[in-house]
């Protein structure tokens, strides 16, 4: 009998397998998500048009920052689940919160949601032309991770607006890019 198919060996494989997945339940993320700081204070002749390029520069680092993490490998790990079985999906959300804190204004937020379908899976496997699981939800939750940023900062613009009006930026400002992935029934 060969090593490769040694039933013994297979078994233990299969045990230690399972192990892991029992492991992997106690460390599950349902969120990727990156949080940037900016400390300097704009200068005070700075124009409302570069204190706001100043903050979508904070959601674009954010963005880069969430989209190559770890965090988002391990959500298109999990990603299978959903891909396996035709009649699951999944839904999420990626959201921008924006944080004074140097000032008493209230963080700015901003959510869009998304939904993920197993065909939608299909269609990415065909055009990356790879049937890994991982890689396409990859592809998959980025995609969504940047519409779902643009689109949550053209919904909080006007109030990014008058943030900087308020002068609320100037102090330090804190953006975290979110994206949330859950199940859904």
């Amino acid at each position: 009998m060969s090593f490769r198919t040694n039933p013994d060996r297979i078994l233990e494989h299969i045990d230690r397998q399972r192990n892991r997945d029992d492991e992997g339940r106690l460390d599950f993320t349902r969120e990727a998500s990156a949080r940037e700081l900016d400390t300097e204070v704009p200068t005070g002749d700075a124009t409302l048009a570069e204190r706001l390029r100043r903050i979508f520069s904070l959601i674009e680092k954010a963005y880069v920052a969430t989209a190559s993490g770890p965090e988002i490998r391990r959500l298109a790990q999990r990603f299978q689940t959903v891909g396996d079985i035709s009649s699951h999906h999944a839904r999420g959300d990626v959201g921008i919160t924006v944080s004074y804190l140097d000032h008493d204004r209230p963080d700015d937020v901003g959510l869009i949601p998304f939904e993920i379908r197993p065909d939608r899976l299909d269609e990415t496997r065909k055009v990356s032309k790879t049937s890994s699981p991982d890689a396409n939800a990859l592809r998959i939750l980025r995609e969504d991770l940047r519409s779902g940023v643009m689109g949550a900062y053209k919904k909080m613009e006007p109030r990014l607006r008058d943030g900087v009006r308020e002068r609320a930026d100037v102090g330090h400002v804190s953006v975290r890019v979110a994206i949330d992935l859950r199940p859904a029934r």
